[in-house]
């Protein structure tokens, strides 16, 4: 809150109309042992006028790089009025609606955002609240588990999925008894970036639950996505689609995959309205066929009519009782991603199908030129032949590091260096350009990297 507007009295009032003379009285039950005249080590308190100026000092040794990160944490540009809306105080503080009668315009929001998240993925349903793209993807192979119920608990996961989701599926999931198969991506010929469905049709992985599709993978490369689907299906396994939710407005939606589609759907929201915020808070998203809609976690808003044909929204197909179920609840979510929710449903209204798809195209259009311009530059190639969406990965001359650590002295964001999560790939550098980089900021960092290299 900014502004408090209580002068002393109208604090001694308050106390009074409560019955206690001091703050103070408001926490007589904290045994006084506990309690401290003051924190050791921690300076005087600052007026505001010298907390404005800390930090703005502070904010300022950020700085603002030209950035060409990606990696799953997208720099798209916000239209004001998204945040602006955000921050209205019925948006700003709402929390969780466990009382539909005091909820209706949060629970009108989430319905809205579940349609367009439903349309945008092509599938039957989707639901909100999930904390971000990587605990997405646990919550859905904990979903499909629950699904399939029979059978060995083995999910099949290519290296080319997002090496901090995979980390994370592998903390949630190992104290479940699920085993997490990760297998490798192609390195050679023309399939090498990427899962290569004739090598994956000769393996044999014995029985196993479902198979997680990236689309596009980590590297930004296009995934033969129909073959693996039905590939997944053949086997009696499901199809995990982990999507960034704004290359769906250009490629393939996953209910669109193969001869049945995927049948969950989870990614990450970010590049939709949310800034990067030093990492966070972001959300994830999670959407599947209408036929697992009852295994599906965290919260989901019907909208329905009361006994005097007025339009009203409620939370269904959600028990309050799941969240002290413990291990045999559907979801141990309790909290709301709403805020973030609240964003990207009203960047969506703005932006609307075209709007979203240009911005798709941009990103799309600016990567390919910022690849051609880099490649330019004698000692650099791409690192992958296979197509891609709006980050493509580089083989440079050197270690990807030492160009990333250098550029960031110019206060250029060069990328991300692979070789920390992909050692074989020490050289790789991983470069994304959104619709918000002008030519001008293509070039400044091709004749950077240029001049580094010499």
């Amino acid at each position: 809150m900014p502004f408090i507007p209580h002068s002393d009295a109208d604090v001694r009032d308050m106390l009074q109309t409560i019955g206690v003379k001091r703050i103070e009285d408001l926490f007589d039950e904290i045994p006084a042992e506990l309690k401290i005249e003051r924190l050791h080590g921690v300076p005087i308190g600052l007026n505001e006028m010298e907390v404005t100026r800390l930090m703005k000092q502070r904010a300022a040794l950020d700085g603002t790089p030209l950035n060409f990160a990606g990696a799953g944490a997208y720099e798209h540009h916000i239209p004001a009025a998204v945040w602006q809306i955000v921050s209205r105080g019925e948006f700003y503080s709402a929390y969780t609606p466990y009382q539909a009668e005091a909820s209706q315009g949060t629970l009108q929001l989430i319905y809205e955002y579940q349609t367009m998240m439903a349309n945008l993925t092509g599938m039957d349903v989707s639901n909100a609240s999930l904390y971000d793209g990587a605990t997405a993807l646990a919550e859905a192979v904990l979903m499909a588990e629950r699904c399939v119920k029979k059978g060995p608990r083995r999910v099949l996961v290519p290296r080319s999925v997002h090496p901090a989701y995979r980390k994370t599926l592998q903390t949630i999931v190992a104290l479940q008894d699920i085993e997490v198969v990760e297998f490798d991506f192609c390195h050679t010929a023309a399939t090498a970036g990427g899962i290569a469905p004739d090598w994956l049709s000769a393996q044999d992985f014995g029985d196993f639950t479902a198979l997680v599709i990236p689309q596009p993978n980590f590297f930004g490369v296009l995934e033969e996505v129909d073959r693996l689907t039905d590939w997944a299906h053949e086997r009696g396994a499901l199809a995990i689609a982990v999507v960034n939710p704004l290359s769906l407005a250009v490629l393939t939606p996953p209910g669109e995959w193969g001869q049945a589609g995927a049948d969950i759907v989870c990614g990450d929201g970010q590049p939709l309205g949310v800034p990067l915020s030093s990492g966070g808070p972001y959300f994830g998203i999670l959407a599947c066929q209408q036929s697992y809609v009852r295994q599906m976690p965290g919260r989901i808003v019907g909208r329905t009519t009361d006994i005097d044909g007025r339009e009203g929204f409620a939370l269904t197909l959600q028990a309050r009782e799941q969240h002290i179920r413990r291990a045999k609840a559907t979801s141990n979510i309790c909290t709301n991603q709403g805020l973030l929710v609240t964003a990207a449903t009203i960047a969506m209204a703005m932006l609307g199908p075209q709007g979203i798809e240009r911005a798709a195209r941009a990103s799309m259009n600016n990567t390919r030129k910022l690849r051609d311009m880099l490649c330019a530059i004698p000692g650099i190639e791409p690192l992958f032949p296979r197509a891609c969406f709006h980050e493509v990965a580089l083989a440079l001359p050197c270690p990807a590091q030492t160009l990333v650590e250098r550029l960031a002295k110019q206060n250029i964001l060069a990328g991300f260096a692979l070789g920390d999560e992909y050692p074989e790939y020490e050289n790789g550098l991983l470069v994304c350009a959104t619709e918000t980089k002008t030519d001008a900021d293509l070039n400044r960092f091709a004749e950077a990297a240029a001049a580094m290299l010499q």
